[in-house]
């Protein structure tokens, strides 16, 4: 059972979190691709090709909004359209080297960030931090 207290104190600091991470992040320069691009980009690269249908449903987005997201890396030259083999009419978004390229270089500047931010955490904790977090997004992706 949750307590009310416990609740309330996760509901505030997520704010917290959110606006502190929105401040961190708001410095474009630090970052070669924002959130969302990342996001695909990884999805892309961990899972392979993938259409917008099920990109969206992934990240639990409208179809519309992720095919703009999609259009947007792909006239950067991040990803690239594959026809669907089994629908001609169909396609695939797929990684391309210079998105993996890219996404590993953002990557590194968001660990570099993140080592700054914990640099006085102990493995143990980053370890716990980390577990929770990721148990906390998959229930959400439930709801």
């Amino acid at each position: 059972m949750n307590n009310q207290h416990s609740l309330e104190t996760i509901e505030l600091e997520i704010a917290v979190m959110v606006r502190r991470l929105t401040s961190i992040t708001s410095d474009k320069r630090n970052w070669l691709v924002d959130r969302s691009a990342y996001l695909l980009l990884h999805q892309l690269y961990v899972d392979g090709s993938s259409g917008v249908k099920a990109l969206a449903n992934e990240f639990q987005l409208d179809i519309s909004t992720v095919s703009r997201q999609a259009a947007a890396l792909e006239q950067k030259g991040y990803v690239s359209k594959v026809p669907d083999p089994t629908d001609g009419r169909a396609y695939f978004y797929q990684i391309t080297d210079s998105g993996t390229k890219i996404l590993f270089e953002n990557k590194q500047a968001r660990l570099g960030r993140l080592t700054e931010v914990l640099s006085e955490w102990s493995d143990e904790e980053c370890k716990w931090f980390g577990e929770l977090l990721k148990k906390f997004n998959e229930s959400s992706m439930r709801k």
